[in-house]
C-alpha cells in the first residue's frame, strides 16, 4: 500500500501529513509507504498510489487518478489523520 502526500512545494505541509500519516499507520497496525511531493510532480509520484491526502486547494489540481484523495483540514489533529487512514486502508 502507498499513501502520498502532497502539497504546493513539497516541503512543508506534506512533510507534516507524512510523518503524521506514518503515526496513524503505527496505532493503526497497517504497513504502507508514505511518500511526501509537490502538487505538481503528483501524476508521477501517485500512479501506484492507493490514498492521497492534501489539503482541500490541491484537489482540483490533482486531477485523475485511481488513489482515493482524502482532504485534511488540520494536518496536526492526529485523530482526523488517523480516522482518515483507516476509512481508506483498514479492514471494513
Amino acid at each position: 500500500m502507498k499513501i502520498v502526500t502532497i502539497c504546493g512545494a513539497g516541503i512543508g505541509a506534506s512533510a507534516i501529513l507524512k510523518v503524521n500519516a506514518e503515526k496513524a499507520l503505527a496505532a493503526l497496525g497497517l504497513s504502507a509507504s508514505v511518500v511526501a511531493a509537490d502538487v505538481a510532480s503528483v501524476q508521477r509520484v501517485s500512479d501506484d498510489a492507493n490514498v492521497i491526502l492534501t489539503s482541500a486547494e490541491f484537489v482540483e489540481a490533482i486531477g485523475s487518478t485511481y488513489a482515493e484523495v482524502i482532504v485534511i483540514r488540520n494536518h496536526f489533529d492526529q485523530a482526523e489523520i488517523t480516522a482518515a487512514v483507516d476509512r481508506a486502508l483498514g479492514e471494513h
